[in-house]
């Protein structure tokens, strides 16, 4: 078989592109150190996490449709060799109390490696007393580094925009998710866990697009806010934990 002039030249290229496109996803994301061979990672917490995950073993649903999932995702696809597991016992309307209630089995008995919490909104809207939310979310990180002392833990701040029904008396209520906020940071310190702090994200991207572009309601995420959210997670976690 005659190969004409030239064609030999596209065929390699063609490979070559191939090859490059089994490589792609692989070297296209920030790494994780932290994402280790076999390691767990269980995303913990209310409604914004939640994103409306399925509760059966489908495997289409079970991450939900928000941060969570976008971070599972890219680095499932990415890092497909370490057989990484992503785990999200989100709950709709949850405070830190309605974790307590449910934490053996939705976290202690899910062995995570990586555990990640967000949680506080809820809190603030039920106005459960922040001393409470300190004393309860204290015991949770306790029980958990008791189980597995090298646990990786990650600290999410609840965050808001002035949006909606939230736009109303938004200083007050902005105010009470700071000391929240702040509450975490200092928990994050005692345990020696990742700090991610979403409201500054939040804040500098609407110099780009209002508010409403990133948060619907002024607590939940729209697709972009939480594309941030996955992205502001992954720059925080590779910056507590770089690589060795």
């Amino acid at each position: 078989m005659k190969i004409l002039p030239g064609l030999g030249a596209v065929v390699a290229f063609i490979m070559a592109a191939g090859a490059s496109a089994q490589t792609t996803s692989a070297t296209a994301v920030a790494p994780v150190p932290i994402f280790q061979k076999d390691v767990r990672i269980l995303f913990q917490g209310d409604s914004i996490t939640d994103g409306n995950r399925g509760r059966s073993e489908d495997p289409n649903h079970i991450l939900g449709h928000g941060y969570a999932f976008i971070i599972a995702a890219k680095y499932g696809a990415a890092l497909a060799e370490r057989n990484l597991t992503f785990l999200n016992r989100g709950a709709s309307g949850n405070t830190v109390i309605d974790l307590e209630k449910r934490w053996p089995k939705d976290t202690l008995e899910l062995k995570p490696n990586v555990l990640s919490i967000l949680i506080g909104v809820n809190d603030n809207s039920a106005n459960v007393p922040v001393e409470q939310f300190e004393q309860v979310y204290d015991k949770l990180l306790a029980d958990t580094r008791a189980a597995n002392p090298n646990v990786r833990l990650v600290l999410c701040a609840p965050f808001t925009l002035p949006v909606g029904k939230k736009a109303e008396n938004y200083e007050a209520w902005s105010a009470g998710l700071k000391q929240r906020g702040d509450i975490i940071a200092k928990l994050a310190q005692k345990y020696r866990a990742a700090l991610v702090r979403f409201q500054p994200v939040f804040e500098a991207a609407c110099k780009r697009a209002p508010a409403e572009h990133w948060i619907w309601d002024g607590v939940h995420p729209t697709y972009s806010g939480h594309q941030l959210m996955a992205d502001e997670w992954v720059r925080a976690v590779r910056e507590f934990w770089p690589a060795p």
